[in-house]
């Protein structure tokens, strides 16, 4: 579960509703909290306006099958898969040195345990000893058409975030010329006035605390599991290669930021340091 999207999300609500009810006395200057004062910001004319538009466009900009995986996107926001470079390096250098002692065939019983299919697909293609070139060439066009893949499924999202402010601007133009066109009567002008600002609201609100940090944070996971796979795309064709463990090792830790090889560096300092025994 990931406590900062729903902290996140949580905190905005929040300090909005804090927002639009505390209110500031002009004869001493103190401030009072009227719950009340959220009833002041629903204009169901405005949410068909922005919610109902933004969707309308999304849907004819993409295709159902798209909109469909909203869902499958909350999860990965919500309760991502854990993608730790560290894991995958340390398996990769496990399999060299098995391979580099027993042969490449000596790994087809360990695949049959390995949960992430595209390691398991990879190195099934190096057991079975198909052709260098053919495996960097398979594994890159893998690389490029999920980071393709990924960067569609975020397009709805930035989109979503253009469209919300443009059609709030729209509702303010409904409501301003409503506005004009009834200013003789007095009783249509605070509605008018309503949705020409409401609108606008809705509609940031919409892109920044909505599409915008869900377009992020798949761009974050995204990161994360395109780094763990090239990892994989690096380890599996110097196994093939049959370079030595420990070379493949440092090659791989040279993909990573400097920060993560510091962690990896300590984790495994900390693991191989003997503890003390208690004296009794």
């Amino acid at each position: 579960m990931d406590l900062m999207s729903i902290l996140g999300w949580a905190f905005g609500i929040v300090l909005m509703v804090i927002g639009m009810c505390l209110t500031k006395s002009l004869a001493d200057g103190s401030y009072s909290f009227n719950l009340g004062n959220v009833v002041n910001f629903f204009d169901p004319t405005s949410i068909a306006i922005v919610l109902g538009g933004t969707l309308v466009a999304l849907m004819v900009s993409f295709p159902g099958s798209q909109l469909a995986k909203v869902p499958k996107h909350m999860r990965i926001v919500l309760m991502p898969k854990q993608y730790d470079p560290g894991i995958y390096i340390n398996q990769l250098v496990e399999f060299a040195k098995k391979a580099r002692i027993n042969g490449l065939l000596a790994l087809e019983e360990d695949l049959e345990g390995i949960n992430d299919a595209f390691l398991k697909n990879s190195m099934m293609m190096v057991v079975d000893s198909v052709d260098p070139e053919k495996v960097k060439q398979q594994l890159e066009m893998r690389l490029d058409h999920m980071d393709d893949r990924h960067a569609q499924e975020r397009a709805l999202y930035s989109k979503g975030a253009s469209y919300a402010p443009a059609f709030g601007m729209i509702g303010t133009l409904i409501g301003l010329i409503n506005l004009l066109k009834d200013m003789g009567d007095v009783s249509t002008i605070g509605p008018n006035m309503a949705v020409a600002l409401i609108t606008t609201f809705y509609g940031t609100i919409l892109s920044n605390l909505i599409f915008t940090p869900i377009a992020n944070k798949l761009q974050t996971r995204h990161e994360e599991e395109f780094l763990c796979n090239m990892i994989i795309c690096e380890g599996v064709q110097a196994i093939q290669a049959g370079e030595n463990p420990k070379f493949i090792q440092e090659r791989l830790m040279n993909l990573l930021p400097q920060y993560k090889q510091n962690l990896i560096n300590n984790m495994d300092e900390e693991d191989s340091t003997p503890k003390k025994r208690k004296k009794k």
